[in-house]
């Protein structure tokens, strides 16, 4: 595998599969918001792909964008301007459903990894042995993605019992059908 990946075994690991997981929605191209963008390791996986344009948002360097992601629009970004925003390990930091909601185009998808919340303890174990990233900040925000509001599309996968990774769409179109009701269509 191309050296972008952490050296640390199971963070490594997890980096591998989530590429894995998530290929065909990163393979598509299109415009890609990383929050959360770390050591940017997303970017150079995204960097042979054609039609890819990245922009990676964090507090703190090096990311294209620093600042957080509740204040997108005081940061220069537009509402519904991105096919697909990347939220690897993330949202256990920052409750931001609702601004990739608001930054996701329609049709648009949202890939996020999380901790399961009842087993967030166990990586507490991996990052005092060294196998896993120490935390950048708490754990402050652990949610079952099932319960997150906005999106009506989900698919949602727990991994190895510790982990939830999952694929949000934002619906494009809202259609009245003849009976009258309203009906999602992608």
């Amino acid at each position: 595998m191309k050296s972008f990946f952490t050296k640390r075994p199971v963070q490594g690991w997890a980096q591998r599969k989530r590429l894995q997981f998530f290929h065909r929605y990163l393979e598509t191209g299109g415009r890609f918001l990383e929050v959360g963008a770390g050591s940017g390791w997303v970017r150079d996986a995204l960097a042979d792909i054609q039609g890819a344009v990245y922009t990676g948002i964090d507090l703190v360097p090096p990311a294209d964008i620093v600042g957080d992601i509740n204040c997108w629009l005081q940061l220069g970004l537009k509402a519904e301007s991105f096919d697909t925003i990347i939220a690897f390990e993330v949202v256990e930091h920052v409750d931001c459903f609702q601004a990739c909601f608001d930054l996701l185009k329609p049709g648009g998808k949202m890939l996020i990894t999380t901790p399961l919340p009842e087993t967030d303890w166990i990586l507490r174990i991996t990052e005092f042995l060294g196998l896993n990233q120490k935390r950048t900040s708490p754990h402050d925000h652990l949610i079952h993605l099932s319960r997150v509001p906005l999106f009506d599309q989900k698919d949602i996968r727990i991994i190895l019992g510790l982990g939830q990774w999952a694929i949000f769409t934002k619906l494009q179109i809202l259609r009245i059908c003849h009976s009258g009701k309203v009906k999602h269509t992608e």
